[in-house]
């Protein structure tokens, strides 16, 4: 069913909103992808807060055009099965998203991404995204190795203490 004038406006201007929020947008084309895989793939990425959206590509491209910062974004790639990956909270967990549902789903492949001021990534510099840690792993790693030191000396000086606890013990005895 053909989609109608309003409703095409509608699509633009929900895709200009999610563009212009979105740290990152990563385009992967999912030809051969079933309707139940992709609505496994939203349902997967909605738990870190990326949008997936599936949209008729010229009129993603009139979205991208209508916003300063995108319309000079070359969208000569932007034709095929495409899917649109949005997050305005990380830049790392759509591409992330993707490449572990693709591990299972090998239909899904990198087209490229969009960053929030408006620069194109190639589909090698999106999978060297996607093995990046989150923003959650990194804040644990930082928290362990600021953790790491303290546990340290707890450890020592409670070890110490221990020793001096003993001592006293066998010389009261």
């Amino acid at each position: 069913m053909a989609l109608t004038r309003e409703k095409k406006e509608q699509v633009v201007a929900n895709v200009k909103e999610l563009l212009s929020n979105s740290k990152i947008t990563v385009i992967a084309k999912y030809q051969g992808t079933t309707v139940k895989d992709m609505q496994a793939l939203r349902r997967q990425a909605k738990n870190n807060g990326t949008k997936i959206v599936v949209a008729k590509n010229r009129l993603i491209i009139k979205a991208l055009k209508s916003v300063d910062k995108f319309s000079d974004i070359n969208t000569d790639v932007l034709n095929g099965m495409l899917t649109y990956a949005f997050n305005s909270e990380d830049e790392v967990a759509p591409a992330q998203n993707i490449a572990e549902f693709a591990k299972t789903q090998p239909t899904l492949e990198f087209i490229g991404a969009i960053t929030y001021d408006g620069k194109w990534l190639n589909a090698e510099e999106v999978k060297v995204l996607a093995n990046l840690p989150s923003k959650p792993q990194l804040i644990a790693s930082v928290v362990a190795l600021l953790h790491s030191p303290i546990q340290s000396v707890v450890s020592a000086s409670t070890g110490g203490l221990a020793k001096i606890v003993s001592s006293l013990e066998t010389r009261t005895i």
